[in-house]
């Protein structure tokens, strides 16, 4: 017996498929968060996303796009986000977007992965991140939406070719996105 639920379908012990579609991300309740190290304090920061993913069988075959712009860093400090978003960080002015497109969505022993690659600053890097699926409190009579949450982990040499005193290689970073069926 397969339990379907709007948007996807689990088999009992089985992995979770996805229902077939376009769905768009929904810009108010998606975000990007990241953390670094520097000089032995955490930053942390936040991005609003949007985009939008293609869900297709073969489920391998299936397409996502996320995006966020340079220049809406948000950290909780105006003079941080502003050097973050500055020539010598992200450079907003010059490259006012930060995408992902996958490559490829695929079902491992773990659970979901997506492969791609992540565009920043006009310069591509491989990118894969391990994916948990969540339908989100869908209620009967609300449309379908899924919660996908992933982890990433950049290398800070991608926003930044400046020397930062105690600035740690790796930025981790946490996707949430929300989806909605498009209409």
């Amino acid at each position: 017996m397969t339990t379907t639920t709007p948007g996807m379908q689990l088999p009992p012990g089985g992995q979770p498929r996805l229902t077939a579609g376009g769905w768009r991300v929904d810009p108010a309740q998606s975000h990007a968060s990241f953390a670094a190290s520097v000089v032995g304090r955490p930053v942390r920061g936040r991005l609003s996303l949007s985009g939008e993913v293609l869900i297709t069988e073969p489920i391998e075959d299936s397409t996502a796009r996320l995006a966020a712009r340079a220049g809406a860093v948000s950290t909780g400090s105006p003079v941080l986000d502003r050097l973050l978003t500055g020539p010598g960080f992200l450079d907003a002015g010059a490259f006012p977007e930060i995408s992902f497109r996958s490559g490829l969505l695929v079902w491992v022993p773990a659970g979901w992965r997506a492969v791609g690659r992540l565009l920043v600053k006009n310069t591509e890097h491989d990118l894969a991140c391990q994916l948990d699926l969540d339908l989100g409190g869908t209620r009967p009579g609300d449309p379908p939406r899924i919660i996908i949450a992933s982890s990433w982990v950049i290398d800070s040499r991608w926003v930044t070719t400046r020397w930062v005193p105690g600035l740690g290689r790796r930025i981790v970073m946490t996707c949430s996105f929300s989806l909605e069926p498009e209409m």
